[in-house]
This record gives C-alpha cells, structure tokens and sequence, in this order.
C-alpha cells in the first residue's frame, strides 16, 4: 500500500485551529514515507518533519520541540513565523496579492523606495527567487556590455570563482564547478564560469593573482565577475579582508561589473545589511533573496546603479509575481524588523561571542571555527570521534532538540536572530559544551546510521 501522509494535526503542533487538517502529516513517519514515494528525490534532509515554528523553535507532528540553528539556510533571520510579518501577509492578502507587471499596483513602488533606502543602491528590479536573481543579473551584465562597454555581440563573459554556489539553474551551474550540480546536465551556457578560456586553470576563490590573469588576458570582452563575500555551501569560507576590495579594484580597472551574491550573507546575517559592506566596497550589483522576506514569501532583488539598470528595457525581462503586492508587503515589513529589532548589530555581537566561546572551548574534536555574524560553520576531526561523522553530530543533535545541517566534514551553522535570542544562545552555548563531551560516544538509531548521504553529498544552502 502507498504511504499516506494525511491526518489530522494535533492542537499542540497546528498552532491555528482553523488550518485545515487535511493539509498536514498525521505523524513524521508518514510524512517522510508520503515524500519519499512522490517527490523528486533532490535532498537528503535529517529526519525530523516542521509542523510548527515561532521564533527560533519549531514543532513537528508529535508536538517535539526544537530550537532550529539553520533557520532555512538564513532565510528566517527574523525567526519562524514573526507575528508582525504574519499579519502583514493577512492584511495585505485580504486586500490584494496580484497585479502583474501589465499593471501598476500601490505597493511595489513603496518597497523599491524602501529597498533603496536600507541599501543604497540607484534602482531595484524585482524577481522571486535566489536563482532567479543571479540569472537575472547576467542578463543584465551582458546587456551592459554590449550596450554600453562595446563588447562584440555573442562574445560576453561572466567570471565566477571555483567551489562557488549560485543556485541550480542551468545559468548556476555553468557558473559553478560542483560536479553533483554540473553531471548529466550539460552542455553548459556558453562563455560563463569559472574557468580561464586562455590557460583552462580555475579561478580559485580568495585568490586575486588568479583574478588579476584572468581580466588581464580577457577583460576587454568580460562583462561581470560574480562572487559570495563569503562561499556558504563551500563551508562558510571567509576570505581574506582585502580580497573583495582588491576583486572591486580589479573589475575598476578593466571595466567589468563587481556583481556580488548576497542572497545568503545579507540581511543582518554577518552583521552588516550586506556583507559587502565589512569591505568598504559598493558592487556594480547585489542579488538578494531569502531573509528579505523573513521566509514568508518569494520574494529576491537585483540592486544595481541606474546607468547598469536602464539598460534593460520594456518587454525584454520579467516575472508574473516579480513585485507583487503581498510579497513587496512582507519584504517591507521584514527589512522594517531587522531595523526595530536592532537584529543585524546582534548578529555581529553574537556572532563573535559564538567564534570565540568556541575557540575557548579547547575540544579536540573541533578541527576548527570560522563565519562573521551569526553564518558560521564548525569543522569537525573526524579522526577524533571514535569513526562519528559531521552527519552524525546532526543527528545526535537532532535527537537533543537542537538542529543543524552539514557538508562532508563541515558543519554549517548560521541561527534566526529574534528579539528574545540572547537567553537562547546562552542556552544554547551550556547546551553544546555539554554535548562535545559524549559525543564521541553517542550512539545513534539504526535508521539514522543507514541513511547517512553520501560522501560529497552537498546541502543547498541558498
């Protein structure tokens, strides 16, 4: 018999009675079953069902509570179902939820004046997805560089970095050098990536000699360089200080568009509206995604100068839901909250403490510590666990009431920031300390020992 994933929700996991039953898992069992049998098998999520979430805490099926250290790889940096953010999706939804491009409506103007406020940039042109976003900013680059810097038609670049992640689109994955993104789905989009068309060497990340080779021997005919201030699917790798200033001065010097993926590391997450920003830089253009919404609603952005921006005219890019009015109300109302609630500068505060309480901590499992903000990873030695992985930590956290996600070795940690936060994290910091302790130790259940991913299995952290 097929699995069956309804039932009624419990009044301890629904949180609203009027939600209809039928639209929730009766039990995590016969959710994760329900998906396994008709749904695309594209993630290899711990085993652990969402029913519910407020703040940093979620809820499933059976009313287990846990405090959720990924908040939807920062896409709830206002924590779970924020009641402000709630309501403004309620009333706005009441009062209308679409226009289309074909027509104006009375909100979309009023979110791009506010997203030019907060981040500074001349004009805004809105999408719904991360993805979405990238690809829409080299649309532009290109345009741009056939309109405006000369390049002979059809002969554009766009340079990215090695280990980079963009998304998943076929645009992404030319960009990327992930073969489990690349494999089985080429041929690629031409004259994009992250490669040398002269030498074939790749342009590795945080390294501006290989930069500086690349734009000297085709910068004529490059249109933009795309980088994460910091690579999160990578492991959270931060860069030296200097790089992105020196990556800024470099694309200046041969007239190419500093294009940088922010659709992770904005938002307050490391601690700046943008991470850009601990660069003392403005790109030529910024995507953003995720949080700028407070994960209620699809909404991304591409920010850009206007003399880079008008170069898209009308009919030649678009969205049906791009700037609708509930998703630009819920954007609005989320950037409103990182401001009130002060949660980029507690991003910072905590952050640091985090990194070095850490540090501090001395465990000889703990290989190393890195992040800015509050998006940090924990690199386990594997060596020093008695054969437990990174997969393991997260399932024997799990069964703590603590969630995060992995990467091979690489424990990505990034957590929702709410009002309340600080008394968690300190929590949460006793709590961990105690963990290391018996970790090497801990055992796991049988399923969670068979359903380990593959090596190399990579969590998509956009």
């Amino acid at each position: 018999m097929a699995p069956h994933a309804d039932g009624a929700a419990t009044s301890s996991t629904s949180g609203n009675n009027d939600v209809p039953a039928r639209f929730h898992a009766s039990s995590t069992d016969s959710a994760i079953a329900a998906e396994n049998e008709y749904a695309a098998h594209n993630y290899h999520p711990l085993p652990v069902v969402f029913a519910r979430g407020q703040g940093i805490h979620v809820w499933d099926p059976e009313g287990r509570q846990y405090m959720d250290f990924l908040s939807a790889y920062s896409a709830v940096n206002q924590g779970h179902c924020h009641p402000e953010l709630v309501k403004a999706l309620a009333d706005q939804a009441a009062r209308l939820t679409l226009s289309s491009r074909a027509f104006y409506n009375d909100v979309f103007p009023r979110w791009a004046e506010k997203v030019r406020a907060v981040f500074g940039f001349d004009m805004v042109l809105p999408m719904n997805t991360g993805a979405e976003a990238v690809e829409t900013a080299i649309k532009i680059a290109r345009k741009w560089a056939y309109k405006v810097k000369g390049v002979p038609q059809g002969k554009a670049l766009v340079f990215s970095v090695q280990d980079n992640f963009h998304g998943r689109t076929m645009t992404a994955i030319s960009l990327s050098t992930d073969p489990e993104s690349r494999d089985n789905y080429g041929p690629y989009v031409p004259n994009i990536g992250a490669y040398s068309p002269s030498t074939g060497k790749a342009i590795r990340y945080n390294n501006i000699a290989d930069l500086e080779e690349v734009l000297e021997a085709h910068g004529k005919e490059t249109a933009a360089f795309i980088v994460e201030p910091i690579q999160g699917e990578a492991g959270v790798v931060v860069p030296d200080d200097d790089y992105l200033s020196k990556a800024h001065a470099l694309c200046k010097k041969h007239n190419v568009l500093l294009i940088c993926d922010e659709i992770q590391t904005g938002i307050g997450r490391t601690g700046r509206m943008l991470c850009s920003e601990w660069s003392g830089i403005k790109p030529d253009m910024v995507t953003l995604g995720k949080a700028i919404s407070g994960g209620m609603y699809p909404v991304s952005a591409v920010l850009a100068r206007r003399d880079v921006m008008l170069v898209v005219e009308p009919g030649t890019h678009g969205s049906t839901y791009g700037g609708n009015p509930l998703g630009c109300a819920v954007s609005m109302r989320a950037l409103e909250i990182m401001e009130e609630e002060d949660l980029t500068a507690q991003a910072e505060r905590l952050g640091w403490i985090f990194r070095e309480s850490i540090i501090a901590f001395k465990s000889p499992i703990i290989q190393t510590v890195r992040g800015k903000g509050l998006l940090n990873a924990i690199v386990i030695d594997e060596s020093a666990t008695s054969g437990r992985t990174a997969w393991d930590f997260c399932v024997l956290l799990k069964e703590k009431g603590v969630l995060v996600s992995q990467n091979q070795r690489i424990v990505p940690w990034s957590s929702a920031f709410p009002g309340l936060f600080f008394f968690f994290f300190s929590f949460f910091l006793f709590f961990f300390f105690s963990f290391f302790l018996f970790f090497p130790s801990g055992k796991l259940g049988r399923e969670e020992e068979v359903t380990r991913p593959k090596r190399g299995g990579r969590q998509e952290m956009r």
